[in-house]
């Protein structure tokens, strides 16, 4: 491994390959949209350069509805640091603690990360479906028949009822990153802490945790970078209706390229998404710092 470091050559055969792949498929994407963003553009005709006027549009034009999209973005990224991770983590420590059928409970958990989100959208549409979906059907059987509801068709439930579909594809992925971090850990500091007469809980709050503190911090990152740029599974479930009540800033994107052929609006739109998830990313590092950093 030493001679391979020490080989330039081998070092730029390895990395140009990726080095040139990421900047085909990220950096300049960024920069094409970054530029799309400053033009008044309809995607066939030559666009016209409007400077920031696209930018002031989206914070000012109130009928684009674009306030209300970063609501629920940030809706998401709450609950997915608040529910989504605290249940993956109470999740990965009860797994870790060597109950039986350990590895066959984490590899069903991790089986909705697998699965393509169209596939999860078309099976969350059948069980939130008002006449035959098991939601409904269970409320009907124990004579809750008031509180069913058309669950992606109302605007008071539609934004809740496509967090929990998220919440049950990525749950099982927070929980793999935080199991393989208790996994990691020496054994002999907890065993020294149960001879000291620690408690399950005492162990988990003052050990366990506050040693996967990186990876903690990952996840929070992940999912609130993953909740600011959310939009397949929301676009299956409801394409950001009913009447905008789930949309989000890039199902708004999508709506104001491909719908109304306004890519500069919509690029503006994508250049702040970016920044939202350069801004929380660093953000949410500087609170998390470890000893490490």
């Amino acid at each position: 491994m030493d001679k391979v470091r020490k080989n330039k050559t081998a070092i730029f055969v390895f990395l140009f390959p990726s080095a040139l792949l990421f900047l085909a498929i990220i950096i300049l994407p960024i920069f094409m949209s970054g530029y799309y963003s400053l033009l008044d553009w309809d995607g066939i005709t030559s666009g016209t350069f409007v400077g920031i006027q696209n930018y002031i549009e989206l914070f000012t034009e109130k009928s684009l509805g674009f306030g209300p999209t970063v609501r629920n973005a940030f809706i998401f990224a709450g609950l997915s640091v608040f529910l989504q991770l605290p249940l993956a983590l109470l999740l990965a420590l009860t797994l870790a603690k060597g109950i039986k059928g350990e590895r066959f409970f984490v590899a069903v958990f991790f089986i909705p990360v697998l699965l393509s989100t169209t596939v999860i959208g078309q099976l969350w549409m059948k069980i939130y479906n008002p006449q035959y979906g098991i939601v409904n059907s269970f409320l009907h059987a124990v004579g809750l028949d008031t509180w069913c509801k058309t669950w992606l068709g109302e605007q008071k439930y539609a934004l809740a009822a496509c967090f929990i579909p998220m919440l049950w594809q990525y749950v099982g992925y927070h929980m793999l990153l935080m199991y393989a971090g208790i996994k990691s850990l020496s054994p002999d500091i907890r065993e020294a802490a149960k001879i000291d007469g620690a408690s399950d809980h005492q162990l988990s709050r003052y050990i366990t945790i506050p040693m996967i503190k990186p990876v903690l911090r990952m996840c929070v990152i992940f999912a609130v970078t993953g909740s600011l740029k959310a939009f397949d599974l929301i676009y299956v479930l409801t394409g950001g209706g009913p009447a905008h009540a789930s949309e989000v800033p890039s199902t708004l994107m999508i709506n104001m390229i491909f719908d109304r052929s306004r890519y500069g609006l919509g690029s503006s739109i994508a250049m702040f998404i970016i920044f939202l998830c350069f801004f929380f990313a660093i953000l949410i590092k500087r609170c998390f710092r470890t000893e490490v950093d």
